[in-house]
């Protein structure tokens, strides 16, 4: 019981407010993630989801207008992504981009902590024999998430961020791909001795059935508008669509849609 109180609060998310260019994506979003904990974010297209963690991740044109991002108790807001991610944070994009001229085997050997479990991930991935390719070139949409979870597992961090990893996967590497994000997030370790944390962006149930998560939220209009466990907030969507969530908000002060 001791342990459990003392699970580290390692994500903080206070009032974040986030832009683009003349366009705001996020309004005040409030966000706590604790060592060993896993939340989902539901929500439709356009709606913040992707702003949001590309926002924690520190990706380029995407502006704090106010607010804060904590990690492990300090603000990282004056880092910017190559810091946050030596600091503990990844990402696993939806749409991951090519890198011609840049092997596989190189950009693995760039980000690895331990260059000695190279080999082992490529073969846990199925991608060993990649390595001598350039990153996505040619590779095929299920190559590409691997390969997504691939440099996850070499960097090896203790925030865990994964935008639709089962989004357009087929059924031959969604089995291997839930085996890797649970690996990613402790999910064979007991509770108490979890230490990484994770958020999955995600319109599908599908990974939901095997990765127990802590909460969901639906962001709709760049605002969290509903929270609860996720289940249930994918069977409401499932069954009403975010039509009962937006609604919800329309009739709280806070949220103006």
């Amino acid at each position: 019981m001791e342990e459990k109180r003392n699970k580290e609060l390692l994500l903080e998310i206070k009032d974040l407010s986030v832009k683009t260019g003349d366009k705001q994506l996020l309004y005040g979003v409030n966000l706590n993630v604790k060592e060993g904990e896993v939340h989902v974010i539901f929500g439709p297209n356009g709606s913040g989801k992707s702003s949001l963690v590309s926002a924690i991740m520190g990706l380029p044109n995407y502006e704090v207008v106010s607010g804060d991002i904590r990690f492990k108790g300090k603000s990282i807001l004056g880092l910017g992504l190559t810091e946050r991610a030596r600091m503990g944070i990844g990402l696993a994009f939806q749409h991951s981009p090519v890198v011609e001229g840049v092997s596989v085997d190189i950009l693995l050997r760039a980000i690895a902590k331990d260059k000695k479990i190279v080999h082992e991930i490529t073969k846990e991935t199925d991608l060993k024999k990649h390595l001598n390719r350039e990153v996505n070139v040619g590779f095929s949409g299920g190559e590409r998430k691997r390969g997504e979870l691939l440099q996850l597992l070499a960097q090896s961090p203790q925030l865990v961020m994964f935008d639709e990893p089962d989004s357009g996967v087929d059924v031959e590497n969604m089995g291997l791909i839930i085996k890797i994000v649970r690996k990613l997030l402790q999910k064979d370790l007991p509770i108490m001795k979890r230490k990484n944390c994770g958020i999955i962006v995600t319109h599908s149930g599908t990974i939901l059935e095997k990765i127990h998560a802590n909460i969901g939220y639906v962001m709709i209009g760049g605002r969290i508008v509903c929270s609860g466990s996720p289940l249930d907030i994918f069977d409401q969507i499932r069954t009403n669509g975010f039509a009962r969530c937006a609604k919800e908000a329309r009739e709280n002060e806070r949220f103006q849609l």
